[in-house]
């Protein structure tokens, strides 16, 4: 168990690259991975619902699926989510629904989060599924991305800083 707050880092590193990626599109950068037991990476996403216009293409949504489809199967009980940002209510539902057991994220999300701040529905007790959740891994580097991603939208940083 020692070694899994190292992984974690890890692991968020993987999503932290998803994220940068996602700029490329004009999509808000948030990277996800879906990592199975082993700690092999089974699923990536990253937001996508400027390049693809579907609003529920969330970094979340999109590892899991592209998981899901990976494994031919939808129970990812034996998988852990590692997302840049707190799952909002969505993505904490898809969470959820998919059985996975385990979730790490980086920064905390004070307006539209799920998972601990405005709602916590992962570990809502009256649903049929629990998650355990690691927050704040690698949380200054994932919020400085999003900060400066809209900060560039609003024109007050340049992409050089």
């Amino acid at each position: 168990m020692e070694q899994l707050p190292h992984r974690h880092r890890q692991w968020m590193d993987l999503a932290l690259a998803e994220a940068r990626s996602a700029l490329a599109t004009g999509d808000v950068p948030i990277g996800a991975v879906v990592v199975g037991p082993e700690g092999e990476v089974l699923g990536t996403g990253r937001n996508e619902r400027e390049a693809s216009g579907d609003p529920t293409a969330h970094a979340e949504v999109v590892a899991i699926r592209d998981a899901a489809a990976r494994l031919g199967r939808w129970r990812l009980d034996d998988c852990t989510l590692v997302v840049t940002l707190e799952p909002c209510a969505m993505c904490a539902g898809a969470i959820v629904l998919a059985r996975v057991p385990r979730v790490v994220f980086g920064a905390w999300d004070e307006k539209a989060g799920a998972s601990g701040s405005v709602f916590d529905i992962l570990r809502e007790p009256r649903l049929n599924h629990w998650v355990e959740v690691f927050p704040e891994v690698r949380r200054d580097e994932a919020a400085a991305l999003l900060t400066r991603f809209f900060a560039e939208r609003r024109g007050g940083v340049s992409s050089n800083d």
